[in-house]
C-alpha cells in the first residue's frame, strides 16, 4: 500500500446521506474478483442515465469538482459488507473519504485497501460542503500524524480518530500482512525463546 501521512487536497463533493455500498458499487458488477476496472463503475447508477450518457447533474461529473478527497453526507457505506466498494472508490483515484459516520465494515475495508475514511462532526461536515460548494478550488488539508482535518484558507480544523494500529498501517504503506512480516525477527526470537524452555 501507498503511505498515507498527509494529504492536502480539493475535494468532490456529494451531499446525499445514507450513502450504501449498492450505490457505491452495483452488484451487477462483482462478478469480478480482481480490482481491475472497478472505478470506471463507481456510482455507476448515478453517474450515468440507463443509456450510458453521464449525468451531467451529477457532482462527480461536474468539471469544477476534482481531488482526491470525496466529501460525503452522514451514513456512507452502510448497507452490505462488500469490499468492492472500497476497490472501486480507490481505483477511480479517491484516497480519503470525509463523513459525520460511517458504516463499521466499510470504514474496516476502507482502511483495508488504503483509503482514510475520515469522520467529522455535522457541523464540521456542513463546513465543508458550503465552502467547497462556494468555491470548487477549496483546498482541505488532511494530517494523520496530527489526526486532524482543516479547511487550508481559514485554518478551521477538527481532529478525527482512528485505530491505533491502522494508523500504523496506514503511515508505513503496510497491509495486515506487511505489517506481520515486519515482526518477523521479533517473531523468530519469540519463538527461540519458547523452544529454549
Amino acid at each position: 500500500m501507498e503511505k498515507f501521512i498527509k494529504l492536502q487536497d480539493t475535494a468532490v463533493p456529494l451531499e446525499i446521506e445514507n450513502i450504501d455500498t449498492d450505490q457505491i458499487i452495483p452488484a451487477r458488477f462483482l462478478k469480478a474478483t480482481d480490482k481491475a476496472g472497478f472505478g470506471e463503475n463507481l456510482f455507476r447508477d448515478w453517474r450515468f442515465d440507463k443509456e450510458g450518457n453521464l449525468n451531467p447533474g451529477f457532482s462527480l461529473n461536474d468539471p469544477k469538482f476534482k481531488g482526491s478527497i470525496l466529501v460525503a453526507g452522514d451514513n456512507f457505506g452502510c448497507g452490505s459488507s462488500r469490499e468492492h466498494a472500497a476497490w472501486a472508490l480507490k481505483a477511480y483515484g479517491f484516497k480519503v473519504v470525509v463523513s459525520s459516520y460511517f458504516a463499521d465494515i466499510f470504514k474496516a475495508n476502507a482502511l483495508n485497501n488504503g483509503i482514510l475514511p475520515v469522520q467529522v462532526s455535522p457541523g464540521f461536515l456542513g463546513k465543508l460542503f458550503n465552502h467547497i460548494l462556494e468555491e470548487a478550488s477549496t483546498e482541505i488539508l488532511i494530517d494523520l500524524e496530527n489526526q486532524n482535518i482543516s479547511l487550508t484558507a481559514t485554518q478551521e480544523a477538527e481532529r478525527f480518530e482512528i485505530d491505533p494500529y491502522k494508523k500504523i498501517c496506514m503511515i508505513n504503506g503496510l497491509d495486515d500482512i506487511d505489517f506481520l512480516l515486519s515482526k518477523l525477527d521479533a517473531i523468530k526470537e519469540y519463538e527461540q525463546k519458547q523452544l529454549a524452555l
